[in-house]
């Protein structure tokens, strides 16, 4: 009976975000975490200090009077070194701190969201070229909670192809949604950004937004704009612009999640991999590319 209940009310619970304003209430959160007063970003950064046990010590300053923001401390920069880089030539690193949650197979053109649960690689990237390009290919899914380090870097060497804006909703990507709202991340605001590599093929970072996530911003566009609601896509091959292994790409302004796609064939196959529900760091192997 009580383990009844339990399911009833992470069901209700992850049904309840249908109806909540999730947008008003993410602007509302957004200009709470950009404040400036003293007294309200101190008190917030104590606070997700104490609560979320954030090792304050890994970052370039851990004097909390130094940032200007919440949301500037919650995207805090790490001192170099505390995130050693696995520098061999074939290995693909983790473009964040955070939990793979899944990884696998994109059999066909579905992707594992959970247990007994998967969503469309079609619906999830809207583009027709792109979706031909991952079927049967590998696939990770990262989950970066409040505690965890904000900034996205590449896992391998690659060149900017294009990134795309698809709008959608503000689900919170936490376990009981993923477990209780049908393919959340198909549904849910996301930033695609391709990248092409000599060794690994074309690979997709996406940035999923969320429930109180207050803004993504890359290192070659500011901020990209949820309020704006308008699915956009922009080609980048031209602007030559190429990341070396585990360099900065962009940042969460709150915890979300980042899901990985490879091309069939470019990356080893993952059973030789122990990954799932397991903690990863940047830089951090998660797999080999297959070096030709």
């Amino acid at each position: 009976m009580i383990r009844i209940l339990k399911r009833l009310i992470k069901r209700l619970l992850a049904s309840i975000q249908g109806i909540l304003p999730k947008r008003y209430l993410s602007k509302l959160i957004q200009k709470v975490a950009e404040s400036e007063a003293r007294i309200i970003k101190n008190t917030l950064i104590k606070l997700a200090i104490a609560i979320f046990k954030i090792n304050i010590n890994e970052a370039i300053s851990s004097n909390i009077s130094s940032y200007k923001s919440f949301n500037h401390f919650f995207t805090r920069k790490l001192k170099d070194g505390v995130r050693p880089i696995d520098e061999r030539e074939n290995s693909v690193c983790s473009p964040a701190d955070g939990t793979i949650t899944q990884f696998g197979v994109i059999k066909s053109t579905e992707i594992i969201q959970a247990k007994n649960s998967s969503y469309s690689l079609i619906k999830l990237v809207q583009d027709t070229a792109m979706t031909n390009r991952y079927i049967n290919g590998n696939f990770f899914t990262i989950y970066l909670s409040p505690k965890d380090y904000h900034r996205v870097h590449i896992p391998f060497k690659a060149k900017i192809i294009a990134h795309h804006f698809i709008p959608g909703q503000l689900y919170s990507v936490n376990k009981n949604s993923i477990e209780h709202i049908p393919e959340i991340y198909s549904r849910n605001e996301r930033l695609i950004c391709e990248f092409f590599s000599k060794d690994l093929g074309y690979f997709s970072i996406i940035f999923v937004g969320a429930f109180l996530v207050s803004g993504i911003e890359t290192v070659w566009q500011c901020t990209h704009d949820f309020k704006k609601n308008k699915q956009k896509r922009i080609d980048l091959s031209e602007s030559q612009m190429e990341f070396q292994k585990v360099e900065e790409i962009g940042k969460f302004k709150y915890g979300s999640t980042i899901i990985l796609l490879f091309q069939n064939g470019k990356t080893a196959p993952l059973e030789k991999f122990n990954l799932s529900d397991s903690s990863v760091q940047v830089g951090k192997r998660i797999t080999i590319s297959q070096l030709n």
